[in-house]
């Protein structure tokens, strides 16, 4: 069995609670240049070059990209031949968000109960998604998750007769009733199957995928394709201001689910899409 000290956890999630609000992805900034170049409006074009600005801004005076930043949200990959030494997994996580949180100057957006609304004051507690997977390593991803684009997601339990087309269509009324509000361009992640709150965290978790990515199922990328070209038609466009960028990215998962049910899911994520791993 490897060892890893709960101080070295809380220290690596303290890191990617700051690195995640200050530096936005390689792929997001490569998508806003690529969109640019197919992009027939101006103004979308504008828009485009000043959230490039804002992530060189924010990267180089060490600012978060944005003043929403976000719910600490955690998928954990831990190795059945790993312990923990000195405390456990979520305390050493949530000490890390604790210390990044405040010393990163990152706002504090959690509310201890959901109609007393009274802020924890240090954006604790994560949400964590634990899985145990083999070998003696440990890997933290962190997804920082604004309220504005969450807000903005939805799980419905279609029938199974709807089929592909019930899911297509839910996703398109959901990102069309969206508009303006998660700050477009946007990342859709979608999930199908499983319960109803399997369908939730699978649409979430499909958002770690590479932009670029196709799902290795066939009749999954042919979705995630008609999706993303339907999306780019509605006109939305950067900010809500018109143009062809209204989506970055439409990322399928699907999981086994029961022969009544069709559950799907809609998470949305904003423009600044946060999101930093570690192992250990």
């Amino acid at each position: 069995m490897r060892e890893i000290e709960a101080k070295t956890i809380t220290g690596a999630v303290k890191k990617l609670c700051i690195d995640a609000n200050y530096y936005l992805n390689d792929e997001v900034l490569e998508a806003f240049r690529s969109y640019k170049e197919k992009e027939e409006s101006p103004v979308a074009v504008d828009i485009l070059s000043q959230l490039e600005e804002n992530a060189r801004i924010s990267q180089e005076g060490q600012f978060p990209l944005c003043q929403d930043t976000g719910f600490a949200v955690f998928f954990v990959e831990l190795g059945s031949e790993v312990t923990i030494k000195g405390g456990t997994l979520p305390d050493a996580i949530n000490e890390g968000v604790r210390q990044g949180y405040s010393e990163g100057y990152l706002r504090k957006s959690i509310v201890s109960d959901p109609l007393e609304r009274k802020n924890t004051g240090d954006n604790t507690p994560a949400i964590i998604h634990l899985e145990i997977v083999p070998g003696d390593k440990l890997k933290i991803t962190i997804l920082p998750k604004g309220g504005g684009s969450e807000n903005m997601s939805e799980v419905r339990m279609l029938k199974p007769a709807d089929g592909a087309k019930g899911v297509i269509d839910f996703v398109l009324e959901r990102v069309s009733k969206a508009g303006p509000n998660p700050c477009p361009p946007i990342v859709v992640g979608v999930g199908i199957g499983g319960t109803f709150e399997t369908a939730a965290f699978v649409a979430k978790k499909a958002l770690l995928r590479p932009l670029k990515s196709k799902n290795p199922k066939p009749h999954l990328a042919a979705i995630e394709e008609e999706l993303l070209e339907k999306i780019n038609q509605m006109g939305i466009g950067p900010q809500g201001f018109g143009g062809r960028c209204t989506a970055l990215a439409v990322l399928v998962e699907a999981f086994p689910c029961h022969i009544a049910s069709l559950p799907a899911a809609v998470n949305i994520e904003c423009h600044s899409h946060r999101h930093k791993e570690v192992v250990l």
